[in-house]
């Protein structure tokens, strides 16, 4: 006999099986919401976008073209909401291009941007896959 069944016997303790099932359910809801965090996080960048505006060029007072590379999932379309502004930032001109599913992870593209005022910049506000 152990010293810790002695002691336990002398001060009439007992070990209560309910303290087992009780740390065992805590162990259990901590791992299953480190699976459930860990899935939100994988589950959310699969389709993730990323874009790069690579340039701009000022045609004229009523166009800009806008030079940009995607880097999306192979084989899912994507949309991109293109804006150029003006000289104080306001929003001249902005247009949604869709681009069709490609089999290549990154792609380089051109748009035209239709402007109301002359754009001295042009630039990808975001993109998602549709």
């Amino acid at each position: 006999m152990t010293t810790q069944q002695m002691l336990d016997e002398r001060y009439g303790r007992t070990r209560s099986p309910a303290r087992r099932w009780i740390v065992g359910a805590g162990i259990a809801v901590a791992v299953a919401l480190v699976a459930l965090f860990g899935w939100m996080t994988v589950s959310g960048s699969l389709d993730a976008v990323d874009s790069d505006a690579t340039g701009f060029e000022v045609v004229d007072a009523h166009s800009v073209v806008l030079s940009f590379q995607i880097t999306a999932p192979p084989g899912r379309s994507v949309a991109c909401a293109i804006e150029a502004q003006d000289q104080e930032h306001g929003v001249v001109g902005w247009r949604v291009v869709e681009i069709p599913a490609g089999e290549s992870h990154s792609q380089a593209l051109r748009e035209v941007i239709r402007t109301t005022a002359e754009a001295t910049t042009g630039f990808v506000n975001s993109c998602w896959v549709t």
